[in-house]
């Protein structure tokens, strides 16, 4: 069938979500192509190519129906548990953590695969849960199970923020589920108890530096203090309209570390200031509400679940990533989707939407307002 001139299968495709896509991976490439002296490699061009190659992914997987990721969520778990396994045993080394292993064409980071693993398995959980054990421990044991052994892998590595990335998601989806306010407020009066043990026993020398200095930076502003103190700069000296494409100076005198990746909004803000931070926030924005709309939406628990789950496992990439450039949370290895420079968590981010655009298909949907 077709819609007048143009056939069924692409006029259904949401045009508005490709394009707010392709705007804000345009903007992310422009902003590689300056952090590099105004050249295209050896991160602007290669951004853009993966973002067709994946793009073109997420359209293949939002074609398949919601009963084929119920029927993957098992193996798709214990397959990433197995990569976290084999990441242990012939992972890279990197900046202190073993957590990627070398596929040729990119560098995979397994945690990344996890966190979408973990979201499809929880939502599966949830779903068979019948609704009056969503107050008993039934409910909990299982999820912290499904949370402990993935969490414990990465921790080993060391890479505390996939642990937590791996629990914000699911936190989210517990709550739309039903589970009681009163186990969130007493997880959370747990996980205050047990910080400070963990900041002493649990963190390597560099990342207790990294909560120290995330509260005052200025003790040492040329060493563990420098990434934020120089991120601050860059985004300050940005004022409202920026200094101007290719005119950024932190980031082309190198003064601003890691411009291409995990601090990468700074790279932005210097040169575009305050008008290209609301921009690219807006266009988050677009699509956070896109994804909670299609959960909302879903008739079938389990999408509702996993299209929450995985818009949430996005928000939280983009509020530590933002918050952290700004000195609002501790440095972290997390990059800012559609604009940081990076193949695993693009990739986890292009996997999210096509399995959200899969729910989106779905027929069983209701139509609200």
């Amino acid at each position: 069938m077709t819609n007048g001139i143009v056939p069924a299968p692409i006029a259904g495709l949401p045009w508005r979500l490709i394009f707010l896509m392709f705007a804000m991976t345009g903007f992310g490439t422009v902003i590689l192509y300056s952090a590099a002296g105004g050249s295209l490699t050896p991160w602007a061009g290669q951004h853009f190519v993966r973002f067709l190659v994946f793009l073109t992914m997420a359209i293949v997987l939002s074609r398949f129906p919601l009963d084929f990721w119920k029927k993957i969520t098992i193996p798709a778990y214990f397959g990433a548990l197995a990569l976290l396994f084999v990441v242990e045993l012939i992972g890279q080394v990197g900046g202190g953590s073993q957590r990627w292993i070398n596929i040729g064409f990119m560098t995979l980071q397994p945690s990344e695969l996890m966190k979408l693993a973990i979201v499809l398995a929880a939502a599966w959980f949830f779903d068979r849960l019948p609704p009056s054990k969503i107050n008993s421990l039934d409910a909990i044991w299982p999820i912290i199970a499904l949370l402990g052994v993935p969490s414990i892998l990465v921790i080993i590595q060391p890479d505390f923020d996939s642990a937590i990335a791996f629990a914000f998601p699911v936190a989210v989806m517990a709550f739309v589920a039903g589970m009681p306010l009163l186990y969130f407020i007493g997880g959370g009066a747990s996980l205050a108890a047990i910080a400070p043990l963990v900041f002493f026993f649990g963190l390597k020398e560099y990342q207790q530096n990294r909560v120290l200095i995330f509260l005052n930076p200025e003790n040492d502003p040329l060493g563990a203090g420098y990434h934020i103190t120089q991120s601050k700069i860059a985004i300050g000296s940005g004022g409202v309209f920026g200094k101007g494409f290719l005119n950024g100076t932190q980031s082309h005198l190198d003064y601003l570390p890691e411009g291409h990746t995990d601090f990468v909004f700074a790279t932005m803000a210097e040169e575009w200031g305050l008008m290209g931070g609301l921009a690219v926030m807006a266009g988050f924005f677009f699509l956070l509400r896109w994804g909670l709309r299609v959960g909302l939406e879903s008739r079938s628990r389990f999408g509702q679940l996993v299209a929450v789950g995985l818009t949430a496992m996005m928000f939280f990439s983009i509020m530590i990533n933002l918050m952290m450039v700004m000195g609002l949370a501790p440095v972290a290895g997390i990059p800012l989707p559609f604009i940081s420079h990076g193949g695993s968590s693009f990739l986890t981010v292009m996997i999210s939407i096509g399995i959200i655009m899969s729910i989106e298909r779905h027929p069983a949907r209701r139509q609200f307002g």
